[in-house]
């Protein structure tokens, strides 16, 4: 069988690097990204430093209210703008150098996590490395097609395709 067919009936080989998806608020998206990125192969985890906000996980996963460990292996979707805690949520994601840090939100809106980001000294190169808008842009607008949208333009990005991160103006 060619390598096509392999891919088609399901028996290619897996991904060359396993990857850690970290959704950051427990959300309805972060409830679907752990779901999908689970069956994607992704190794998940759900942080929510707020335990009294922990209501939106999927029967089988878990919230942790400490950020896990972060590495070059790791992409990390913060899954809500609004939260108060989100630059410094994403301050130490920074530091843990991960891969990939995206945040949701409306491209034709500013995003709040230049202003939070920048009221903790954290340098412009630092926060250019977070990408808002995420996803593909495929007109999502449930919590599923949100993370669908997420985890496809991610799952271009690890198999070295140009899935379109990109957003006109």
């Amino acid at each position: 069988m060619s390598e096509t067919c392999d891919v088609a009936h399901g028996t290619a080989p897996a991904d060359p690097g396993v990857r850690t998806l970290v959704a950051v608020f427990a959300s309805p998206v972060s409830r679907f990204l752990l779901k999908f990125a689970h069956e994607l192969g992704y190794h998940v985890a759900l942080f929510e430093p707020d335990p009294a906000r922990v209501t939106d996980v999927p029967e089988g996963f878990e919230a942790d209210t400490a950020l896990p460990r972060l590495d070059a292996s790791a992409d990390v979707v913060v899954t809500d703008h609004h939260r108060p805690e989100l630059g410094a949520v994403l301050k130490a994601a920074l530091e843990g150098n991960p891969r990939w840090v995206g945040v949701l939100g409306n491209p034709r809106h500013p995003g709040p996590h230049v202003a939070a980001l920048q009221g903790l000294g954290v340098s412009e190169a630092d926060i250019a490395r977070v990408h808002r808008p995420v996803g593909l842009n495929i007109g999502s607008r449930t919590p599923p097609e949100i993370a669908l949208a997420t985890l496809a333009g991610l799952v271009a990005d690890r198999n070295n395709r140009p899935g379109g991160f990109d957003f006109p103006p």
